[in-house]
Formats: structure tokens, C-alpha cells, sequence
């Protein structure tokens, strides 16, 4: 019989050739996807003025690593958008998630506040930037309180859909075995509703991370969206390529980031 590390090792092993077969096989459309960016240009059928060829891309992305864009250097760049993301998606995670909970466990909290989010969910943030820029001037407070906005709203609507989607009777089940109001929150209605939520955090970041192009148009002079919008004006093609693949990928890498902690913290889930 092999010994408990050695069983160990080989669980290991095996989950670590799944992992990288899946990553070949996930990696493959866009392999394809490249190749036919890369033969389109080759044969001519595009201008280079529309549509650069990928060598020409990572050429122009090393400069922008080496020199950076503006004389600001390209990691400035994206953190200055990854903070404002962040501050605008944790500010509304920390107020949308109780919100969202009060009105999924409370019938007065979801009928004196349904109405207002009916009203403002509809209306794109992007709307707002106007008003925005009255009330606050150019900041960085107009700027994240755009993001804050689209994120707060998702948010608190997903987590109110989670919470209200509970089955009453695993409530009524806990309240007859004697649970109180702090026990059933902790127990039952949190633990069964945190999927939902995590999944409404996921969407809310995807979001807060689309809005920070929008958010920097408001007086930004760094940041990824001030980079695509600061070049689509000067007609440097390869720069507005690299900020919109900069923010796709970025983008992937935070929802991975938050698909392994739900995988770590609801890893009840499909079993």
C-alpha cells in the first residue's frame, strides 16, 4: 500500500496535469482568435491605420513598458485605474451587501426602498458624469462615486434576490427548533445566500472595472481609460489596442480572483 504522502503527491500530480489540460483547452479560442487577427493583416484584407498586426502590437507594448505613455510609466497607469476600481467597488460592496440583506429579510425595507432603486437602475451611470462634475468638480471623488454607483446598485438588487429567494421553510425549520433572529441570520438565511452574492460581487467588480474608461473622462490624467480616450484623439491606434486589452485581461484576472473565493468559501456548492 502506498503511504498517506504518497497518496498525496499523486492527488497532487493528477489535479495538476487536469488543471493545465483545461488550460490548453481554454486557451485554444484564443490562440484561433489571434491567428485569424494575425492572417487578416498578413493578407492585406485591413488597414494597418484600423487594425495592427499583433507583432506590431507587443512591439509598441514593450516601449510603453520601457518608456510608458505621457512620460508616466504603464504600471502608474493601471493602478491609477485598479484604485479607483477598488475604492468605488469596496465602498459599495461594504454598503450594498447589508442593504441588499435588510431588504431581502424585511418587507418595510424592501417597500419604502424597492421604489427608489426602481427608479435609479435604469439610468446609466454614465448619466450621472455631468451632475457629477457640478456638484463635485474634477477630482478623484466624482470619478469613484461613478463606479461606486453601477457597483452599489448591482449589489444590493443581488444580494436582496438571494436573500428573498431563501425557502421559507428552512426558516420556519429553524425557528421551531428554538433559533433565534441572530442564530437564523448566522445559520440559515447568511449561509444560504452568500452564493448569490458572491456571484453579485463578481458582476459588481466586472462592472466597476468597465466604468473606470467612463470615470476617467472626468478630468483623469492617468489611468487606463485616460490612455484609450487620450490616444483615440491623437490616432495612436496601437496604444488604444494595448489599454483595451489591458482592461480585458485585468478584468479576467479579478473575476478569477473572486471565482476561487467562491470556490473556497461556498465549496458546498454542486456537491
Amino acid at each position: 500500500m502506498r503511504a498517506p504522502a504518497d497518496r498525496a503527491a499523486a492527488v497532487s500530480t493528477v489535479r495538476a496535469h487536469g488543471w493545465i489540460r483545461t488550460a490548453g483547452f481554454r486557451a485554444i479560442p484564443v490562440a484561433a482568435l489571434i491567428a485569424i487577427w494575425w492572417l487578416v493583416v498578413a493578407l492585406g484584407l485591413v488597414t494597418d491605420a484600423t487594425v495592427v498586426s499583433p507583432q506590431s502590437l507587443t512591439e509598441r507594448f514593450v516601449v510603453l513598458l520601457d518608456k510608458g505613455y505621457q512620460g508616466v510609466p504603464l504600471g502608474q497607469q493601471v493602478l491609477a485605474s485598479m484604485l479607483r476600481t477598488l475604492a468605488g467597488f469596496i465602498a459599495a460592496a461594504a454598503l450594498g451587501v447589508p442593504v441588499g440583506l435588510m431588504m431581502g429579510m424585511s418587507k418595510t425595507a424592501r417597500w419604502l426602498l424597492s421604489p427608489l432603486f426602481a427608479l435609479v437602475r435604469p439610468i446609466p451611470a454614465i448619466a450621472f458624469i455631468p451632475l457629477f462634475i457640478i456638484w463635485f468638480g474634477i477630482g478623484e471623488f466624482p470619478k469613484v462615486l461613478v463606479i461606486f454607483l453601477s457597483s452599489f446598485l448591482y449589489i444590493t438588487v443581488s444580494t436582496e434576490a438571494a436573500v428573498y429567494s431563501i425557502p421559507i421553510g428552512w426558516q420556519r425549520v429553524a425557528l421551531n427548533m428554538g433559533a433565534g433572529r441572530l442564530t437564523l441570520f448566522r445559520r440559515v438565511i447568511f449561509p444560504a445566500a452568500l452564493p448569490g452574492i458572491i456571484t453579485g460581487l463578481r458582476i459588481g467588480l466586472a462592472l466597476s472595472w468597465a466604468l473606470v474608461v467612463a470615470a476617467e473622462l472626468i478630468g483623469a490624467q492617468r489611468g487606463l481609460g485616460f490612455m484609450i480616450m487620450d490616444a483615440s484623439v491623437f490616432f495612436r491606434v496601437e496604444d488604444v489596442y494595448i489599454g483595451i486589452i489591458l482592461i480585458g485581461v485585468i478584468g479576467l484576472a479579478l473575476n478569477g480572483l473572486l471565482t476561487l473565493l467562491e470556490r473556497r468559501v461556498c465549496h458546498w456548492i454542486g456537491k
